[in-house]
């Protein structure tokens, strides 16, 4: 029996900080690891940026409100659809990738996040489906970049994300 070609892939994206690799966990969530490869293949991603930073907890990109010259409130934007919560018991922690959504469990579309610290208060009601295989100082680096904001969480300067490829793993 042949391994599924998505557990064979990798997503390398390309930051205005460096480079952060991502291996999916299609088991746990094979629907939401498509989507975001479908989204990354479709180009979606690139020109996007990192608008949510929060240094111990994560970084959260994804919202096609970040490209240059479109407007919308940065973290309400998505793909037009949402994807069904695929909650499984992954845990939250340093380099987990998750979907970010909204109240509604069911409210995903394109915005994830990379756990920058524990975040496992939010096991089992954010689909987790991958985590960092490179980059780790990529990570620390976007996740120390100052912030201002209500929340102190938005970069004071942009942290691109300029491109997203789905490659073979290697």
């Amino acid at each position: 029996m042949s391994t599924p070609a998505s557990t064979n892939e990798t997503a390398i994206l390309k930051t205005s900080y460096g480079e952060i690799t991502i291996a999916f966990w299609p088991d746990v969530a094979p629907k939401t690891v498509e989507n975001f490869k479908k989204l990354s293949r479709e180009g979606f991603y690139d020109g996007t940026a990192f608008h949510r930073i929060i240094k111990g907890f994560m970084i959260q990109g994804g919202c096609p409100n970040t490209k240059a010259g479109v407007g919308g409130m940065p973290g309400t934007g998505g793909p037009g659809y949402q994807v069904k919560a695929e909650f499984n018991a992954k845990a939250h922690v340093r380099g987990v990738v998750s979907m970010a959504r909204s109240a509604h469990p069911d409210s995903a579309g394109s915005q994830f996040f990379i756990c920058h610290g524990d975040a496992r208060f939010l096991d089992k009601q954010y689909t987790a489906f991958g985590q960092l295989v490179a980059g780790d100082d990529v990570l620390e680096r976007i996740a120390t970049v100052p912030c201002s904001g209500q929340e102190r969480s938005t970069p004071v300067e942009r942290v691109a994300i300029e491109s997203v490829r789905i490659v073979p793993a290697a």
